[in-house]
C-alpha cells in the first residue's frame, strides 16, 4: 500500500538530473541514473518534479544541440516512463506561483533564463518542498532551498 508523502520529506529533481539520467554519454549519467533507480525501487514518492521540469526535459532532449537529439516520440516515451515511477510525484503549480516569483525577484534580482530557476523555487516553496537535487550551481545562491548533489545521495 502506497502512503502519501510528506512534502518536507520530498526532494525536488531539477531538469538536469532527468536529462543526465537519460543521456548515457553524459559524465553525470551514473549518479543521476542512480537517483532515478531509487525512484523505480521505492514504494512511495521520495522525489518530486513539476510540469515545468517535464517541459524543460522535453525541450532539452529534443534539441538539435543534444547529441543525439531524441525524436518527439522518444521524448514522450521518456516522459511516460518518468510519470510511471512510483518514487516520483508531480507537484501541482501553486495558484500564487507568480506572486512568489515576484517576491523572490525582489530579493534575488536575476536576469534572463535564471527566472526559470525562481519559478522552480516558487513551485517548491508553494508545495512545502525545500530540498533539490541539481547540477545547477547558481541554485545554491537561494537560501530558501537546500541544494543537494546527486553524488552525495
Amino acid at each position: 500500500m502506497m502512503t502519501t508523502p510528506v512534502a518536507s520529506e520530498l526532494v525536488f529533481l531539477d531538469t538536469n538530473i532527468l536529462v543526465y539520467a537519460f543521456v548515457e554519454t553524459a559524465e553525470q549519467h551514473v549518479p543521476a541514473r542512480a537517483l532515478l533507480d531509487q525512484a523505480v525501487e521505492s514504494n512511495q514518492a521520495m522525489f518530486c518534479i513539476s510540469p515545468q521540469i517535464l517541459a524543460e526535459f522535453y525541450a532539452v532532449i529534443t534539441n538539435r544541440r543534444q547529441e543525439p537529439p531524441r525524436t518527439p516520440a522518444e521524448a514522450v516515451g521518456a516522459i511516460k516512463q518518468i510519470l510511471l515511477l512510483p518514487g516520483i510525484t508531480v507537484l501541482p503549480i501553486p495558484t500564487d506561483v507568480m506572486q512568489t516569483c515576484v517576491q523572490l525577484l525582489q530579493e534575488h534580482p536575476v536576469t534572463g533564463t535564471r527566472i526559470f530557476d525562481l519559478q522552480i523555487i516558487a513551485t517548491m516553496l508553494g508545495n512545502g518542498v525545500r530540498r533539490i537535487y541539481t547540477y545547477d550551481r547558481p541554485m545554491a545562491q537561494f537560501p530558501e532551498i537546500e541544494v543537494l548533489k546527486p553524488e552525495d545521495s
